[in-house]
């Protein structure tokens, strides 16, 4: 009880912390009327857009609620509640400060001419979501943890109206973190559809039909596209991390009790109180991790160099992070019976969570290798792109393709190594150690549309080039730690995934006997090949939706632009309509998508059990993760290839080129890719996995062929 009052006080803090930042932010001046116009116009807009979408959200939270408290166990209902109010406060709190952070990053470049000063005001507006989504993950399972008395090993709880017997400490767990894959399903796939149909339209209208600057506000859609920056790239990412921090919890606590319940008779009530008290001790370490690493880049001196600044605080809050973890190991396990599988004693546990660190910042570092421009990949995308689209899109498929091998090694290495030192545990702990700092690397990430919405605002307010020009580079920044936090939310979610996996097939199994899925059995065989094929309907319907909505938007711009005096900038386009149109078609066609992955495990499950459900979950994640990481690094590369080719790195190919049209064209192929599919594809594996712990006990009981 003392170390969850702990937790429950460094995630007030932290809570504290966000809301002096925010309203710090908020008092900042936020420019030229021009500029505080068009933020005005972004922040209603983005407003607008999660009171329609929270609408449906909300029905179906509410219906799943009921069939889970009837279904599966009385109080899980209430749980899935709690998780889904996390995350949703999480989302609107970062989408919010993200978007009074970006006209103030604007106007502070403006008014300092600093890029230090510049990036202080970005990453300040970052950390809002990053330390948010870390406190509120942690503050709602420690409330459910202290209401209901904690975890028991043999606890027996039912619904109310199947009487199934079942473990309502871990359903509630499992029904928490279920809550949070919901707001984050309908968040990703309809926030990605906005975004990307406006993005793909707007370049369409500005790049290709009318050789217009990027971000021209005379072009509609580039509006919208300001407002997507902020529904998909924080609100988005900020559940989808919240969602898999607190999936990942929840996987190691189910597997502490699989252990717990298989160890016999050496395994003492000690040796599980230690291994379902370190988990959370090591999220609460690493959540006081980043408030400092935070805090110091908040009050240092910044220098001119963002790159180096958003490392140093990522660097600070992994290393505080790695120290305050080793000291929760030796203090959690240094004095009770250890399991066999520990192989280096009261260490192994924390060896397991370095694996997991080193594996993140090994993927984030792949990834800036075939994202970013300073390197060789996306150097020779751009130098090809005078050769024509068909050159562009196929270079740009082999480098996504090449891509795929390294971080799949790096996940299945220290999976491998996990599982060797440390048991199932160690595997699901070390997937935590990747996400024990997931306060700092959300900040980073929500950095980078903060700074895009800047330079956006700055072009559209036409200011000077001297800030321009500061926006830019922080702009330039910010897309490489976009592609790298894609990267991180791809790799903690094949880490989150596995871990649900094991944790499901435990679940399940008798006390005593060993959790094994057999991959032999034709019913685990035919629940692979069609996990592994939903994965693809999956990714063909959210790339159709986005490019029908696309169209749509694209048509409606031209329209406006056809209008006297749009082009000559004597009138004002209609953004309201646009922004109407791009909210209410993403809505529309998040629905179905985001249903699929709710209800594919539980009609499998009904259908043909438990093994065909774990085959299911085995086929869609081993499809999904090279396929994620293909679709945001192939993307990430087509967007950069063409921000080099803009920069004036290539003699003959300026703006307006063929070459640079050709860059357009396959940035728009990428756009959908990496911020629609392959983020998506991170919540589906993840959203299947949880709901199928949800309802292991009652697929075990009811499933129609037997």
């Amino acid at each position: 009880m003392v170390y969850w009052l702990c937790i429950l006080a460094i995630s007030c803090i932290a809570m504290v912390y966000v809301f002096c930042n925010y309203s710090a932010i908020k008092n900042m001046d936020e420019g030229t009327e021009e500029m505080k116009e068009l933020s005005g116009i972004i922040r209603s807009g983005a407003d607008t857009f999660m009171k329609t979408e929270f609408k449906y959200v909300i029905i179906v939270v509410a219906v799943l609620a009921v069939i889970f408290t009837l279904l599966v166990e009385i109080t899980s209902g209430i749980t899935l509640l709690i998780g889904a109010a996390m995350s949703s406060c999480v989302c609107i709190l970062g989408m919010r400060s993200a978007t009074y952070a970006n006209v103030r990053t604007t106007n502070r470049a403006r008014e300092t001419m600093s890029i230090g000063e510049t990036v202080k005001v970005a990453l300040a507006g970052g950390s809002i979501s990053g330390l948010s989504v870390q406190a509120m993950g942690l503050l709602g399972l420690v409330l459910i943890l202290i209401i209901w008395n904690g975890i028991s090993p043999d606890a027996a709880g039912k619904g109310l109206l199947t009487g199934l017997p079942c473990n309502p400490t871990i359903t509630r767990i499992t029904t928490y973190s279920l809550g949070c894959s919901i707001v984050a399903m309908f968040n990703r796939v309809a926030g990605g559809n906005y975004t990307k149909a406006a993005d793909i339209s707007a370049d369409i209208l500005g790049k290709i039909r009318h050789d217009l600057p990027e971000d021209d506000s005379r072009v509609p859609n580039t509006i919208a596209d300001f407002i997507g920056d902020n529904v998909n790239d924080i609100a988005g990412n900020c559940s989808d991390l919240l969602e898999s921090f607190v999936a990942t919890i929840a996987a190691t606590l189910m597997i502490a009790v699989t252990a717990y319940n298989n160890g016999g008779s050496t395994v003492t009530a000690e040796t599980f109180s230690a291994t379902v008290s370190f988990p959370l001790i090591m999220a609460g370490s690493g959540l006081l991790a980043c408030l400092i690493g935070l805090f110091i880049a908040n009050i240092r001196k910044m220098s001119d160099d963002p790159s180096r600044e958003l490392n140093l605080a990522t660097w600070f809050s992994a290393g505080i992070t790695l120290l305050l973890c080793l000291g929760a190991s030796w203090y959690v396990f240094r004095n009770v019976p250890l399991y066999e599988s520990f192989r280096f004693g009261w260490i192994t546990p924390w060896i397991s969570a370095v694996l997991g660190i080193v594996s993140g910042i090994a993927i984030g570092s792949i990834t800036e290798y075939y994202t970013s421009t300073e390197f060789r990949p996306t150097r020779g995308l751009a130098n090809i792109a005078h050769e024509g689209e068909a050159f562009v899109i196929t270079k740009g498929d082999a480098i996504g393709s090449r891509s795929c091998l390294p971080p799949v090694l790096v996940i299945g290495l220290a999976l491998f190594v996990s599982g060797r030192i440390c048991g199932t545990y160690g595997i699901a702990v070390s997937a935590l150690g990747m996400l024990s700092f997931v306060g700092a690397t959300v900040s980073i990430d929500a950095f980078g549309p903060i700074a895009d919405n800047a330079g956006g605002i700055a072009e559209s307010c036409h200011l000077d080039e001297k800030i321009r020009a500061i926006t830019d580079r922080l702009d330039a920044v910010g897309n490489t730690t976009a592609a790298i936090g894609k990267g991180f939310a791809i790799g903690s979610a094949a880490f989150a995934t596995v871990s649900l996996i094991v944790a499901y097939v435990s679940s399940y199994t008798s006390a005593g006997a060993e959790p094994v899925l057999n991959i032999a059995s034709y019913i685990v065989i035919a629940g692979s090949i069609i996990g592994g094929a939903m994965v693809e309907y999956f990714s063909a319907m959210l790339t159709d939706n986005t490019i029908d909505a696309a169209k749509l938007m694209a048509d409606e711009g031209d329209r406006q632009l056809s209008e006297p005096g749009i082009l000559e900038g004597t009138k004002k386009p209609d953004y309201n309509r646009m922004i109407e149109m791009a909210a209410n078609t993403a809505i529309r066609k998040m629905l179905m998508p985001s249903v699929l992955a709710l209800f594919i495990p539980v009609l499998g499950g009904f259908l043909f059990g438990v093994e065909f459900v774990g085959g299911m979950l085995i086929g869609a994640t081993i499809v999904a993760i090279p396929r994620a990481i293909f679709m945001g690094n192939s993307g990430g590369a087509f967007d950069n290839a063409k921000k080099y080719i803009e920069s004036g790195a290539i003699t003959g190919s300026e703006k307006g080129s063929p070459a640079h049209k050709a860059a357009v064209t396959g940035d728009t192929v990428g756009d959908t890719r990496k911020d629609v599919v392959g983020v998506a594809l991170d919540i589906f594996i993840k959203t299947m996995s949880t709901v199928a712990n949800s309802m292991a006990s009652v697929f075990v009981h009811i499933h129609l062929f037997k």
